[in-house]
């Protein structure tokens, strides 16, 4: 398994406008490979705040197979009414960074 974490800078102040995007579920959960996501939210940013957005896949090659879909449909949205709302953006900036999931423990059980 995978986890492909893409850290997000936002205007400080502007995060929950941003977190809002991911309240209902959206393309990605359906996408072969998909296990899960999970949306953090800094709670220590002072300049700006800061989202993670953490997507759990099976594997490297379905994780690529999301974002190559989604790199193809971005590429065609470049109309004039894009610029403008990229002008409005609340994102400062984006980083993507992938893991290997190597250990995962579940919480103990009761006897």
């Amino acid at each position: 398994m995978i986890m492909a974490v893409n850290t997000i800078k936002i205007k400080k102040g502007r995060a929950d406008e941003v977190l809002a995007r991911f309240a209902q579920p959206k393309a990605v959960h359906t996408y072969e490979g998909f296990v899960w996501m999970e949306v953090l939210k800094s709670l220590n940013e002072e300049e700006y705040d800061e989202i993670k957005v953490c997507t759990t896949w099976e594997s490297e090659d379905a994780f690529q197979n999301w974002a190559n879909s989604r790199a193809t449909r971005k590429m065609h949205d470049e109309s004039p009414t894009a610029k403008k709302q990229e002008e409005d953006s609340p994102m400062l900036g984006a980083k993507l960074t992938k893991f290997e999931v190597v250990h995962r423990h579940a919480p103990a059980t009761k006897e």
